[in-house]
């Protein structure tokens, strides 16, 4: 009947060559078969039939209990904890803090973006845990209590007392209904309770997703100024913190994970860090979720490439298999041609997180590049989603596909921890304050082999970022533009040549246009396309 055969029972580690690439050179190869079992699980229909009932069974709000009393807990599917039990159990959610190897956040970054295929929502409370390590060492007594449970691989849900559970998660809350991404304007107020440390904190926050972590970093207004705080779900003697669950978002996408507006009345709280730096506290945390954003990103764009490849190569119009049409394999080599660069991109980000505390270059070409990425691969993501949901026609519009899921979920990381112009804004900032980090940008790019295409673009740039008039109102073109010229330099070292030359000769070259499906005809289509082509085992 010309249908393609379903996308299962594959590997989605042994499919994908761009990332098994970047993981042995990022120095991550110690964790093949830890990347390689998840992605042959996350091929199996089992694990599918999973994402396709978290999302289909979204969270449910449990406020009281049936005597009237708070409760303020989320009820789950089953598919949900599946998820996370596999998740925390492959140490997605702390493996750098429990193996602090050479390639510790490459090989976790390399098996978040293999798990986040399956699905993205779960990933939420994972990346979170992930990031609140960093942030929790500045407080070292809190950080010898906490770590310990944040690192098991014991997926262990329920509201009970830390000291009672095999392993905990970590959760964020900064948003506020009058201040969104200005967390300055934060209003929650912290009372110290005389107790060294201690607080009660009073406020709401907006948006605080995963409510069922079992504590949380969040930013309240302390006497000294702007505070860091950890704020523990259930009290040591066993009683529910005084924080409150008003309702659950209805979201677009994300719809397996619990996203909701709490409110604190006189909830304990202990600080972390010091008082009236919990912007300067927090940011690590920030940092490291800004990575995932850029990971699930390209994870959605490869579960998006491969599901277009394998549709086409399996179903025929006019007389040829669609991916033999001309215009069909422009559009498909395109697509798998900015995955590649999104994939070697994050593989790239997620090293320099592992050299950074050694290297100054890396921390400094760290700081630059988180931002640029971050605004870039979570924009092309939206894009790339779309086409191939597109080359997959009405088959690809119906929700039995994956694709409506990736599309909605595609929006998300790039408003999660900062949207577009906070990030671009983020750039210009790091620029002005931080000069060292362009530098280390233009050395990172400058290692590339000698290609007149990537040259002009280097100059252009330097000319863009030399011009300060109206910066601000030029933040996304610059942003674009370094963030395009970083790509092409690290395919022109690292990538397939045929990659590297159809990316160089639409993307820096001038000559793409405004849409997929537009790369010069001398690109080798072909072999792009089966470079990318996942295969059934």
């Amino acid at each position: 009947m010309n249908q393609p055969p379903p996308l299962v029972d594959y590997n989605l580690f042994e499919a994908d060559a761009p990332l098994r690439e970047a993981l042995e050179r990022e120095g991550g190869s110690w964790a093949h078969d830890l990347v390689g079992d998840l992605g042959r699980l996350a091929g199996t229909q089992e694990a599918i039939h999973w994402g396709f009932q978290a999302n289909s069974n979204p969270p449910l709000l449990r406020t009281h209990d049936r005597f009237g009393e708070r409760i303020d807990e989320v009820e789950f599917h089953p598919a949900w904890h599946s998820l996370m039990e596999v998740a925390v159990g492959h140490g997605l959610h702390a493996m750098p803090w429990r193996e602090p190897r050479p390639g510790a956040h490459a090989a976790r970054a390399a098996a978040f973006y293999i798990w986040s295929q399956v699905e993205g929502g779960h990933g939420c409370p994972v990346s979170m845990t992930y990031a609140a390590v960093p942030a929790l060492r500045q407080q070292k007594d809190l950080a010898l209590k906490w770590e310990p449970l944040m690192t098991t691989l014991d997926y262990d849900p329920g509201l009970r007392p830390a000291s009672s559970k095999r392993g905990v998660l970590f959760g964020m809350a900064m948003t506020e209904r009058q201040g969104g991404s200005d967390v300055r304007s934060n209003t929650t107020r912290a009372v110290p309770t005389g107790t060294d440390g201690e607080h009660l904190l009073t406020g709401q926050k907006w948006f605080c997703s995963a409510p069922m972590c079992d504590a949380f970093l969040l930013l309240a207004q302390a006497p000294g100024g702007l505070t860091c705080f950890l704020l523990p779900r259930v009290l040591p003697d066993g009683t529910r913190n005084n924080f409150h669950i008003q309702r659950l978002k209805d979201k677009l996408g994300n719809r397996s994970n619990a996203s909701s507006e709490i409110e604190l009345t006189d909830a304990w709280a202990t600080i972390v860090g010091e008082e009236g730096r919990g912007v300067r506290t927090i940011i690590e945390m920030v940092n490291h979720t800004r990575l995932d954003c850029v990971i699930g990103s390209a994870s959605l764009m490869r579960q998006a490439v491969a599901q277009a490849t394998h549709h086409t190569a399996h179903r025929s119009a006019f007389g040829k298999l669609l991916a033999q049409q001309p215009l069909m394999a422009n559009v498909l080599a395109d697509l798998a041609v900015e995955s590649e660069a999104t994939t070697i991109l994050m593989m790239r980000l997620a090293g320099g997180f592992d050299r950074a505390p050694d290297h100054p270059d890396e921390a400094h070409f760290r700081r630059l590049a988180l931002a640029v990425a971050k605004y870039w691969a979570c924009k092309r993501a939206i894009a790339v989603v779309a086409e191939a949901l597109e080359c997959h026609g009405g088959n690809g519009y119906v929700e039995e596909s994956i694709l409506p899921r990736l599309y909605r979920e595609a929006p998300l990381n790039s408003i999660w921890e900062g949207s577009g112009n906070v990030n671009a804004l983020d750039v210009l900032r790091a620029l002005s304050r931080e000069p060292e980090s362009l530098a280390a940008f233009f050395a990172e790019v400058g290692q590339a082999s000698p290609d007149e295409r990537l040259d002009t673009a280097v100059a252009d740039l330097k000319r863009e970022l030399s011009n300060t008039i109206e910066a601000e109102s030029r933040a996304r073109h610059i942003v674009e533009r370094m963030a395009v010229l970083l790509q092409g330099s690290l395919l022109l070292r690292y990538g397939d040549p045929a990659v590297a030359d159809a990316f160089c000769a639409s993307r820096l070259a001038g000559g793409w246009g405004s849409s997929f499906g537009t790369l010069p005809s001398s690109v080798k289509f072909a072999s792009i396309i089966e470079r990318h082509r996942p295969r059934n085992l």
